[in-house]
């Protein structure tokens, strides 16, 4: 393994790849086989990669430049492996979590039991900007609220997978995922039939059985669209990735209408009824009549129609309750409350800056904690406290003490470390990562796909993984059992 010679792990962190004796035993062929590259050989492959983003137009977004740039997404060719056994309880821990937040979901739309029993502060939940009260009693068509998720994973330093946040609303990334492995088959054809990797490119297939499951006709008889904000949408190119590999129609707002309570789509052969759509338009503009009455991305009388039950909405509208960072603290308990289990995957111990006790904590170590805005999302309204200047820390001092509802806040973990080739040092190095597996739901049940998006922070010494902050992506090869021994 020439090339992974002079590798070392981060002090005090866990390398996925490697350990003090070398590769780890799911992956030692693997590794034997990538490691015979040269630099040269990698450098020339990271070129190539990057090239064929660019022609196939994988990019997005950045608006915190107030320009709205557009990127190549960045790509680190070295891939991130998973073992089978982790897949296993990965998939058994997504699953639980998933069927716990969806009867929460129901429940708070409904007889709202949990907070009758006092295990989640009612204040928490009714008071959240994300919850909608003008929801309540409104059953989803199919009975599926949650049909993406995209859940956030890091490794601790002892190697224990733990829960970071939950994305229930449009999770994004995963056209970067079918787009990662399109490239590195093609640069380690060998290495990828030596490993016995799972396929991803079969998400978007799966996807559309999905919307189709919830359909309110027969399946067959379905039709369902992809509904976009737009091109300057930061995830357009996602968006119409998704549509295409579908054989769905991408639609925007002026080309859906509603009539009544039934939704139309426009086409050359005059309207035709929608039954399914993928929003990937956040729900505060889907409506004019039910929410931001300002919006010009939504549908006129869109909510109408899916109270109705005549539409289906994928995912449904009112789950940001679900995933607020500052609910996040009590999915333990809505696990153990909804299905009388022992949570599978553990989480990052929360102080939820509401909270007087927690509030109080909070403000006497905001040097040692990393603190987060529940209504932020790509790293922004983050503190790093270890990292952060004194300026800084007695900005967010301020933020919590004016509005301690929308804090939380964490002791910083260690990431999990993965190689990375870093190009202009022309070597592999440890850098920090994250995984968002993706889990779809349907009416038949939930499916998880075999993959996910490696995110790693490309900037020495960072723990941001989000592309708009410096971060990129690696493909995730998730093994077969049996596999790289």
């Amino acid at each position: 393994m020439t090339l992974f010679a002079d590798y070392r792990p981060l002090p005090g962190t866990f390398d996925e790849i490697l350990d003090d004796d070398g590769a780890r035993p799911p992956f030692r062929r693997v590794l034997e086989q990538l490691g015979r590259l040269t630099p040269d050989e990698l450098a020339r492959h990271q070129q190539l990669a990057e090239l064929a983003l660019l022609n196939q137009g994988v990019t997005f977004s950045v608006y915190s430049d107030n320009r709205g740039t557009e990127k190549i997404f960045p790509f680190c060719v070295m891939p991130r492996l998973v073992s089978a056994a982790d897949f296993a309880h990965l998939e058994k821990g997504l699953g639980q979590r998933l069927r716990a937040l969806g009867a929460f979901l129901d429940d708070i739309y409904d007889g709202q039991r949990i907070l009758e029993s006092g295990l989640v502060p009612p204040e928490m939940i009714l008071g959240a900007s994300t919850y909608r009260p003008t929801l309540r009693g409104v059953r989803p068509p199919g009975g599926v609220r949650i049909h993406i998720a995209g859940v956030d994973l890091i490794r601790d330093p002892e190697g224990t997978w733990r829960v970071l946040e939950d994305n229930l609303r449009t999770p994004s990334g995963v056209s970067y995922v079918v787009e990662n492995r399109v490239i590195s088959k093609r640069i380690f054809p060998r290495a990828f039939d030596l490993a016995r990797v799972h396929r991803v490119d079969h998400y978007p297939t799966r996807l559309a059985e999905t919307l189709r499951s919830v359909s309110p006709v027969a399946s067959d008889d379905t039709t369902a669209v992809v509904l976009t904000p737009g091109p300057y949408n930061s995830a357009y190119f996602e968006h119409s990735f998704l549509a295409r590999t579908m054989g769905l129609e991408l639609v925007q707002a002026p080309d859906l209408f509603v009539d009544g309570d039934i939704a139309y789509v426009r086409t050359t052969r005059g309207p035709r009824r929608v039954h399914v759509i993928y929003r990937r338009t956040d729900e505060d503009f889907l409506d004019p009549d039910a929410f931001r009455p300002d919006s010009v991305l939504g549908v006129r009388g869109l909510m109408r129609a899916y109270a109705a039950g005549n539409v289906a909405l994928a995912n449904a509208p009112g789950n940001g309750v679900a995933d607020d960072k500052a609910v996040y603290p009590f999915v333990p308990d809505m696990i153990r409350f909804y299905l009388g289990e022992e949570p599978v995957l553990a989480q990052v111990p929360t102080y939820v800056c509401a909270r007087d006790d927690d509030r109080r904590y909070v403000l006497e170590h905001l040097a040692e904690l990393v603190v987060k805005a529940v209504d932020e999302a790509g790293g922004y309204g983050m503190l790093m406290g270890p990292q952060a200047s004194s300026a800084e820390i007695e900005d967010f001092r301020a933020r919590i003490q004016a509005a301690p509802r929308r804090y939380i806040a964490q002791h910083r973990i260690e990431l999990s470390t993965c190689p990375t080739w870093i190009g202009d040092r022309r070597q592999v190095a440890p850098r920090r990562v994250d995984l968002r597996p993706y889990v779809l739901t349907s009416r038949e049940g939930q499916w998880v796909l075999p993959g996910g998006l490696t995110r790693v922070a490309l900037v020495d010494g960072s723990y941001v993984v989000n592309s708009s902050q410096g971060g990129g992506s690696k493909d995730t090869w998730v093994l077969k059992g049996g596999a790289g021994l």
